[in-house]
């Protein structure tokens, strides 16, 4: 049986202090000094080491546990490495099969013949040589963490956590939407601490229902830990498992089982939260911070449909989604007028129906404003809900300096969000910072690094900032997490187009999914090209089909085409439609060829961006 890398270090360190009582205390702290361990765990290693060694608690012949206090390695030990320098050279040599059968001998060795008790110990271990069992079960651990990790493990952040998606074991298996609420409000309640890198909702939903080894779950997110657990609802009552494992190992770090009602669902997150955090780096709380859920409300029934709200809204995947999300946010709201979450996630949608033209834009917008700020008078501590006021201020009211506000605070109440670092990046990009637009979102990206949206963005300001083969390298990661994604072709072409290349940037938009990015960028890149009438075919279908969401990619063909007339026109009818584009004139590469133009300077300042 091999022996397990944890269990090993519990092994080692009572066979260097034979004779002697090692108490709990002592273990944890010489084998986890920068972790917090249930001292429960070193009970289970001394029981697998018992199994491995065929040992006894009532008879031990290898480890005494002193009740209450700690154990002792009672069997005779030397050092060994002096009398048998070639057997120890030649397990490590003969490589990891050689050393896990020397192992397997020394654990279990003849069992051909009955014998006394003193015989079957000598049989067993006999002379324990020190350097011999540290050397073959150090190459056993390291065969043993390369099996599970590949053959490289990744360097990992020891305060960092992946919140996967809480499996729904309730009978009717109808409560998904509940145990998926649990884990992202794990995730938004984590990333409230400041220094522990908490993976966003996107990326370690990835994850949920794949039954995914936790090893190669938490090198694809790049973290040191995985909380996840099951939730089993019948009516009011609930019971909550949640375990944190140490994916190196596999080690449990902490686990505990909440049989509750529903209504005290919020101490069971503030509880789980702060278990999580202590367990993974102590100082983290040691400045103070508070983990407290900030979706609280006195309606069990509120709490519900925020929940259901939530479920919709996260999955997103069509317009149908985003309606029954925002039904959802209303019923909530309906039901506790005073529910801040509610508000903000209404005010989220609204947002969204706006920009994607779900909704008349100024009413929607002005809907948005209103609700966020709701949130925020009846909470002030609602990272959602500044985030919110910040896009509509973006996105609508164009004002960046209270938009800055906003995120400053949205980012001092929860530091590990990727959204908020999403957001931060859009506004520095709108301003013209785009250095500091990409060293932000490629944070979003690190927290968030299985969203293919993330890349996607990423690959945009890159090519914005003219760093082409970057550009390129994170596009094609949107692509390989999605192949379908929306826009990640035509930002290719972009960049093909960029550099010169209009015949491959052509054969790149054929690609595209999307409509009227595509009409876009073949109207530019058959200009390009000398196909005018091509270009003009383009330009017209996206103008009869597109004119009033897409004015602004209008008046970027005209500006690529060198007409300035007629793109200061669609750029002004972009203006009174609120078009989210036009924000980016600033640093948009195709309105190049107007910047000298007077006309250009007057229309920043009436999106009051610095000229």
């Amino acid at each position: 049986m091999p022996i397990a890398p944890k269990a090993y270090d519990v092994l080692r360190y009572l066979v260097e202090n034979p004779g002697r009582l090692v108490t709990q205390d002592e273990l944890l702290q010489k084998l986890w000094p920068q972790t917090y361990v249930n001292p429960e765990a070193i009970r289970k290693y001394i029981l697998d080491i018992r199994k491995i060694l065929g040992d006894r608690p009532d008879r031990p012949e290898f480890i005494e546990t002193v009740t209450k206090r700690g154990y002792r390695f009672i069997a005779p030990v030397i050092d060994g490495s002096a009398a048998e320098p070639r057997d120890l050279i030649a397990s490590q040599g003969k490589g990891e099969l050689a050393a896990e059968e020397r192992v397997r001998h020394e654990t279990t060795l003849s069992s051909e013949k009955p014998a006394s008790r003193g015989k079957r110990t000598l049989r067993k271990i006999a002379i324990i040589p020190v350097l011999a069992i540290i050397a073959a079960a150090t190459v056993i651990g390291a065969h043993f963490r390369s099996a599970r990790n590949g053959a490289t493990a990744p360097s990992l952040n020891n305060t960092s956590i992946a919140v996967l998606p809480f499996v729904d074991m309730s009978p009717a298996k109808d409560q998904e939407y509940f145990s998926d609420g649990l884990a992202e409000q794990l995730i938004n309640d984590l990333a409230r601490v400041s220094g522990l890198k908490v993976v966003g909702r996107s990326s370690a939903f990835q994850f949920k229902g794949k039954n995914e080894d936790l090893r190669t779950v938490a090198r694809k997110l790049d973290v040191a830990t995985v909380l996840e657990g099951t939730v089993r609802r019948e009516g009011h009552h609930v019971r909550i498992t949640a375990e944190l494992i140490k994916a190196e190992d596999g080690f449990q770090l902490w686990s505990q089982t909440y049989d509750r009602e529903i209504n005290d669902i919020f101490a069971v997150q503030d509880e789980i939260a702060r278990a999580a955090t202590e367990a993974l780096e102590p100082k983290l709380l040691g400045n103070g911070q508070a983990i407290a859920s900030t979706s609280r409300s006195a309606n069990p029934e509120a709490y519900e449909a925020y929940l259901q709200a939530n479920y919709f809204w996260g999955r997103g995947t069509g317009q149908g989604d985003v309606g029954k999300a925002l039904a959802y946010a209303d019923q909530a709201i309906k039901l506790d007028e005073k529910y801040a979450p509610a508000w903000a996630l209404r005010a989220a949608v609204l947002n969204t129906m706006a920009e994607d033209g779900l909704t008349d834009v100024t009413d929607g917008f002005r809907k948005a404003r209103d609700d966020a700020e709701r949130s925020i008078a009846l909470d002030s501590t609602s990272a959602s809900a500044y985030l919110a006021l910040a896009r509509t201020q973006i996105y609508h009211d164009w004002d960046w300096d209270t938009a800055n506000t906003c995120l400053a605070k949205a980012a001092a109440l929860e530091p590990g969000s990727a959204e908020v670092f999403r957001a931060r990046s859009y506004l520095y990009r709108v301003l013209g910072n785009l250095d500091q637009a990409v060293e932000l979102y490629e944070q979003a990206v690190a927290l968030d690094p299985l969203r293919a949206n993330s890349h996607l963005g990423l690959g945009y300001l890159l090519y914005m900032a003219g760093r082409y083969e970057e550009g390129r390298a994170s596009l094609q990661k949107a692509l390989d997490l999605n192949p379908q994604a929306a826009f990640a072709h035509a930002n290719l072409s972009k960049i093909l187009l960029a550099e010169g290349k209009p015949q491959q940037a052509l054969a790149e938009i054929e690609k595209e999914p999307n409509d009227w990015e595509k009409l876009t960028d073949q109207a530019m890149i058959y200009h390009a090209l000398g196909r005018e009438q091509d270009s003009n075919a383009a330009l017209a279908e996206l103008s009869a089909k597109h004119h009033t969401d897409s004015a602004y990619q209008i008046a970027e063909v005209y500006a690529f085409r060198a007409e300035p007339d007629k793109s200061f026109e669609w750029l002004e009818r972009a203006y009174k439609q609120r078009d989210s584009g036009l924000p980016d004139i600033k640093v948009d590469p195709t309105l190049k060829t107007l910047r000298h133009d007077p006309r250009y300077t007057e229309l920043l300042k009436k999106l009051r961006l610095p000229t």
